[in-house]
């Protein structure tokens, strides 16, 4: 007999199912083996990598028999864009999308008759991890030739002018990131173990930095400015003849934004999306830089009595007025939307609209052990190459809005839906 827990665990595998099927829908039959982003594999290994790891995954604790050892190796691992060059495959190099459904359909019902008996951090782990993918095949359609995408609805939001800056000075405090080994909820094996960290006063943007500001970095000649850059970030930039943000693109003598179904005039009030290089230069152009991961945690989810709060705006679970997030809409909206998710400190937006940037490579917490099903997950990128990003995005579940959540990407992947906010040294 299923318990709750257990209910709501297959609830949510068959949720996190149909999110990532209705995404390989809007792809055009005709460009399911297209590479949206160089960086990335082509649309067709999605499909079934999404099942491999589930059956690699979720068959290790149960007596099923692999039924096609060459798929499962194939499917098994994706692209981490920062290792080695560019992917050269040809799409003849991959099997027949027929095959890779007859695989993916199969592989869902051999493991269907055995998920009740899974362990649950498994199944937590099988969940997220697709939830995840949602996220990365929504920034890889993004990319995406319109016409190559099928339409899908999408919420309207009302037109408004971006707000003033406005910097918020933030006192001295204590956080706590990471979770407690103790804690009943799932994490994965960065979030362990919870500690205390002091941030001293420092100052940060209340609202994410809008398109309207990157765009006055851009006509001021920032991606000109070897000073604006560090040695690496410039020799990306200039390798790559980098210009302005992935997302905008230039159309009769304006520029316009890419959104994931058309293009429109560039809305001011909307946040940015760029690397965190791009980020970066920005920060040091405005006289500021960003924000450490500690920092971002306290200005978030610290008070002015010191008590950490589960989420900006208190302790409510998140809800459609706390911002955009959990697949409720396909692009940003304006940074000032939702005053509901404001912190205790004043800042907006801070779990919707895009993850944020950090200046805080990602490492283990004191006491990190990676989990023996999946040693690789965050050990492998523990090379001081990936920088933490907090928040979320329009296109994240949920479930990873939790405190002790880590994202990570490489400086120079300008496709993900993250943007940021400037910091400072505090007063004297």
């Amino acid at each position: 007999m299923l318990v709750a827990q257990d209910r709501i665990l297959l609830h949510r595998l068959d949720q996190a199912r149909a999110q990532t099927d209705t995404l390989f829908e809007i792809v055009r039959p005709d460009s399911l083996y297209d590479r949206p982003i160089a960086e990335r594999h082509r649309i067709v290994f999605y499909i079934g990598h999404l099942e491999a790891f589930d059956w690699n995954l979720l068959r290790s604790s149960s007596n099923l028999r692999s039924f096609d050892a060459d798929l499962d190796k194939l499917f098994a691992f994706g692209i981490d864009p920062v290792d080695g060059g560019l992917p050269s495959d040809q799409p003849s190099d991959w099997p027949a999308i027929e095959q890779v459904r007859r695989y993916a359909a199969r592989v869902r019902q051999e493991l269907d008759s055995l998920l009740r008996d899974a362990p649950e951090i498994l199944l937590n782990t099988a969940i997220e991890h697709r939830l995840m993918h949602a996220e990365t095949l929504a920034y890889m359609l993004h990319q995406l030739p319109l016409e190559k995408k099928i339409g899908q609805p999408q919420v309207d939001v009302p037109a408004r002018e971006q707000p003033r800056p406005e910097s918020i000075e933030i006192p001295e405090g204590a956080v706590t990131p990471g979770l407690s080994r103790h804690s009943s909820d799932f994490g994965w094996d960065n979030e362990y173990d919870a500690h205390t960290v002091n941030v001293p006063a420092f100052a940060i943007e209340r609202y994410k930095i809008t398109n309207g500001q990157y765009l006055e970095f851009v006509r001021a000649g920032g991606y000109q400015d070897r000073s604006l850059w560090t040695p690496a970030d410039w020799e990306w930039r200039s390798a790559d003849d980098v210009s302005h943000p992935a997302f905008w693109k230039q159309a009769r003598g304006s520029w316009h934004l890419q959104t994931m179904f058309e293009e429109v005039p560039l809305p001011l009030s909307w946040p940015v999306y760029v690397s965190q290089a791009e980020a970066s230069a920005y920060a040091r152009w405005a006289g500021k830089r960003l924000p450490t991961e500690a920092e971002w945690q306290r200005a978030a989810y610290g008070s002015p009595d010191r008590a950490e709060r589960s989420f900006p705006w208190g302790d409510q679970m998140p809800s459609p007025g706390h911002g955009y997030f959990d697949f409720e809409r396909w692009d940003p909206a304006p940074v000032d939307a939702f005053p509901q998710g404001r912190s205790a400190f004043g800042l907006d937006g801070l779990l919707a609209n895009g993850w944020e940037w950090t200046s805080t490579p990602f490492g283990p917490f004191e006491g990190f052990k990676p989990f023996p099903f999946y040693e690789g997950y965050s050990a492998n990128f523990f090379d001081g190459k990936h920088f933490v990003m907090k928040g979320g995005s329009p296109r994240t579940d949920r479930s990873m809005l939790r405190r002790s959540f880590r994202n990570w990407f490489q400086p120079h992947y300008p496709y993900v839906y993250a943007g940021f906010r400037c910091a400072s040294n505090g007063q004297k």
